[in-house]
């Protein structure tokens, strides 16, 4: 399974890269949300973890472009936004989860497991 994490926070991606494990994912990376639809379009990953507040482009405004091309892509906000609206407003756009940062391994594993079983 493919997995693109979004996030402007080098320490971030690589955390969730770190907790995830490749064995289960073949993992890609990117650092703002351009970045990330040009890895997307050459990657096409069926999970995306994202990041709302990046330069270029920020995570919402990511979301509805990823959702435009694959509308099955399954997207888990990772934000440090800690307002209920936010949370609301990437579920409202097609993200299927929301996590808050700082996370444990635990919360990642738990958010990923309950997106594969949509």
């Amino acid at each position: 399974m493919k997995l693109l994490i979004v996030d402007d926070s080098n320490v971030i991606r690589r955390a969730i890269a770190r907790e995830i494990g490749s064995s289960r994912y073949e993992i890609r990376s990117a650092g703002n949300g351009t970045e990330a639809l040009a890895v997307f379009d050459e990657f096409a990953p069926e999970i995306v973890t994202m990041d709302i507040t990046m330069p270029e482009l920020d995570g919402l405004s990511c979301v509805d472009a990823i959702l435009n091309r694959r509308p099955d892509t399954k997207i888990l906000v990772i934000s440090a936004l800690a307002d209920k609206a936010t949370a609301v407003e990437a579920i409202k756009r097609g993200a299927q989860g929301f996590l808050l940062k700082p996370f444990t391994a635990e919360m990642l594993h738990t958010e990923l497991a309950e997106l594969l079983a949509e």
